[in-house]
């Protein structure tokens, strides 16, 4: 079937009460018939629900679509996005492991890399976007990952994902990819070799900035690993949050292209603007990796960068001027959302560390919502003239 089928039709096996839409299951546990059902369920003998921590009819649901959605074998769903990265990497590494990974990286996921995996001996190291042919000269005989975002939050770089899972294959590497901005819709890094995809479901997944959610899907021995990891450390998703996030899957494509259709007016707006410098999306013509995001997505997403002409004081003058666009460090919803990273999602990285993942003082980054397309470049346009 078509994704768009399987985004509407996957759903839990009915009730006596023959209900057409899925009920939300608002259980903490289940019960059992007799004390060998209970053994037998415990030691795994059976596949069944036993605890909500564990599973959930409506966390099963959405993990079976997202699962599908991506081309994998197995998924586990979390209370959010960063729980998802965490647990799925804490799952897979040891004292003395070594992760590789791109340098633009969300900013909680660069302080999971440099100050709290430190503390389990777990070392890392980084490649810049435009050097991936450099990362074989990182591989060490401890490495186990590589991890990267594609595109990347927030300069919206792409990397070659084909090129990424040659080298994990050749290197017996786990390949982690968080496709976030991307969404199953428009990008299976699965495809070009990677073993676990990431996303976290508050972004576009939800897609109305209601709920909270992670999850991971891949290769069911992996997903194994972090199953039982999760089980037993709790960042299990909300059954309320997760019947939330299987109804928005049944949208996601629809609102994926609208999406998209307006990012890409809004950059080829930008483009034209004296105020606004360094566009980029990934389906812009003067996007440094414009041939690769063709190659691996079927459109350009919601999220458009670009840099302010006077660095952060004309940056702050540009987000205070803004009158229908929300200020909000989130992305991914119906309303378009102007951010400026380096004072708020990012701001905990050094000005060192920023400037490495190419975030300079001036980036602005938009998350073009559902509104008329118009209505978000007239509201852009006379902040950067009030600049």
């Amino acid at each position: 079937m078509h994704f768009e089928t399987e985004a509407i039709r996957t759903q839990n096996e009915r009730t006596q009460f023959q209900e057409h839409s899925t009920p939300l299951y608002l259980t903490s546990s289940y019960v059992f018939d007799d004390a060998e059902d209970m053994r037998a369920s415990f030691s795994e003998e059976k596949e069944r629900n036993i605890y909500s921590r564990f599973t959930n009819p409506n966390t099963s649901e959405f993990t079976e679509k997202i699962a599908k959605m991506e081309g994998a074998e197995a998924g586990f769903a979390f209370a959010t996005g960063m729980s998802a990265v965490f647990s799925s990497l804490a799952a897979l590494l040891n004292s003395g492991d070594h992760i590789i990974s791109a340098r633009s990286v969300f900013g909680s996921t660069h302080s999971l890399f440099t100050k709290f995996f430190p503390k389990w001996n777990i070392s890392h190291s980084y490649f810049n976007v435009n050097e991936v042919d450099k990362i074989e000269s990182l591989i060490k005989p401890e490495t186990k990952i590589i991890f990267a975002e594609t595109p990347t939050n927030p300069g919206v770089d792409v990397l070659d994902l084909e090129v990424l899972g040659e080298i994990a294959k050749k290197h017996n590497l786990i390949l982690i990819i968080d496709n976030c901005f991307a969404t199953p819709w428009l990008q299976n890094p699965i495809k070009f070799g990677a073993h676990l995809v990431i996303h976290s479901a508050t972004k576009l997944i939800d897609g109305q900035g209601r709920v909270l959610g992670g999850v991971t899907v891949g290769n069911a021995d992996l997903i194994r690993e972090i199953y039982l990891f999760s089980r037993n450390t709790g960042p299990a998703l909300s059954p309320f949050n997760a019947w939330v996030l299987s109804k928005s899957l049944e949208t996601l494509a629809v609102r994926l292209d609208k999406h998209c259709e307006n990012a890409e007016k809004v950059a080829l707006f930008l483009e034209t603007e004296a105020n606004a410098e360094n566009v980029k999306y990934p389906f812009l013509k003067s996007h440094p990796q414009y041939e690769i995001a063709r190659k691996q997505m079927k459109k350009g997403g919601n999220i458009v960068s670009f840099e302010i002409k006077g660095g952060i004081e004309a940056g702050r003058k540009f987000i205070d001027a803004i009158k229908l666009c929300s200020r909000s460090a989130n992305l991914g919803d119906t309303r378009s959302i102007v951010t400026h990273p380096a004072s708020t999602t990012h701001s905990k990285l050094s000005e060192e560390d920023r400037l490495e993942a190419g975030i300079k003082p001036g980036l602005v980054r938009v998350s073009v919502g559902l509104e008329h397309a118009d209505d978000v470049i007239a509201d852009l346009k006379q902040a950067l003239n009030s600049i």
